[in-house]
């Protein structure tokens, strides 16, 4: 049996080495592997530097757009809310200038009306006062 123990010995001996030796060759293959993986990785942020470099410019202008216009929006905003404050003021000057005249005008025209509804009822009666007076003459 120790010839048989020998053998199963070198067995584990052989399947040992190659073990270790495989072992050996994933680790200088990880290590290139990880070395390759560094340098890609080194390249595509070199290549991608000036792309985000633009990118940045690009959202800062847009920002920059952004906050322009919103400030163009306020200033017309308060432009028409000012307009529209110079129509109301407008609107009420010329109202008031054009409804007291117009309110006088109807006065006068009222008491010219009631003037000449005196004077015709006067007519009518003094008309009537004589045809009375006539009437009493008449025998």
């Amino acid at each position: 049996m120790s010839a048989w123990s020998d053998v199963f010995l070198g067995v584990i001996a052989v399947a040992t080495l190659a073990m270790a030796i495989v072992q050996v060759g994933v680790i200088v293959v990880a290590g290139r592997l990880a070395k390759r993986v560094d340098r890609l990785a080194d390249q595509v942020e070199r290549e991608l530097k000036p792309f985000l470099g633009s990118v940045n410019a690009i959202g800062r202008d847009a920002s920059r757009a952004v906050s322009m216009a919103a400030l163009q929006v306020e200033r017309a905003d308060k432009l028409i809310a000012d307009l529209m404050t110079k129509i109301e003021q407008t609107a009420a000057a010329l109202q008031a200038s054009l409804v007291a005249p117009a309110r006088e005008g109807r006065a006068l025209l009222a008491a010219l009306r009631a003037t000449l509804s005196a004077l015709r009822d006067a007519r009518r009666r003094s008309g009537q006062g004589r045809a009375d007076d006539e009437d009493a003459l008449f025998i």
